[in-house]
């Protein structure tokens, strides 16, 4: 059985977190669900929401004393996390980074923290309204694996996580960049060959073994840059 994400981790964090915490986590973060059929196991699923909720309370604690200029969200796909939002500080942000790394069974950190104050609760809407816009297109879109694509939108900007093909991420990067009012198509994929793929989908395959191995904090390239077509690349 599948698990619907947002729905379960939604659940979980209202009890897990402070009512004013200023981080939030997965998909709820880009205003589109990861809906319950993807090509990860349940396994990894679970795995994936445990990391979201665990590093929600250990930034959340890393940042009480500076929360109201912090909002960062948090989306783990198969143990790599994605960090957005706002932080005062480069200080902040690399802090950021670090606590992620370090965090239980988390295999690599995007760190796309941007330095400026919080965003508003209508830009926050605004972005809501644009995931949905994005996963509309992809829905109607039949080269794209729309079940196993998170989208993950801050400021405008649009993140892209999954297990995908050069080919699929390529033509999701390019119909996300179309949908108006987006600013920059950022892709944090993990690439695989159509084989690889396909052995995912029938659930051939297991997800990564877990690691409490520090793992390196990087930025994800644009849209625009090279991708490397040897798992698990990001692209």
């Amino acid at each position: 059985m599948k698990l619907a994400r947002p729905l379960f981790a939604a659940a979980l964090l209202v009890s897990a977190l402070p009512a004013c915490a200023p981080l939030v986590i997965g998909a709820i973060a880009a205003g589109t669900a990861v809906v319950a059929t993807d090509r990860r196991t349940t396994g990894a699923q679970i795995d994936d929401q445990s990391i979201e909720l665990r590093l929600s309370n250990e930034l959340g604690t890393a940042f009480k004393d500076i929360q109201k200029d912090v909002h960062i969200s948090i989306n783990s796909y198969e143990r790599k996390v994605l960090l957005t939002g706002e932080v005062p500080t480069e200080q902040a942000k690399a802090q950021a980074g670090e606590i992620a790394a370090r965090s239980l069974n988390v295999r690599a950190v995007v760190n796309e923290l941007a330095v400026a104050k919080p965003s508003t609760l209508g830009q926050r809407t605004n972005d809501t309204t644009l995931g949905t816009k994005v996963r509309a297109q992809f829905v109607n879109t039949k080269e794209i694996p729309f079940n196993s694509i998170s989208i993950v939108t801050e400021r405008g900007i649009v993140y892209l996580m999954g297990f995908v093909t050069q080919k699929e991420g390529e033509i999701a990067a390019h119909v996300a960049s179309r949908v108006s009012g987006v600013q920059q198509v950022v892709k944090v994929f993990d690439v695989g060959t159509p084989e690889e793929v396909q052995r995912r989908r029938l659930g051939a395959s297991q997800p990564p073994a877990p690691t409490t191995t520090p793992a390196p904090a990087t930025s994800a390239p644009p849209a625009s840059a090279a991708a490397s077509d040897a798992p698990p690349a990001a692209v």
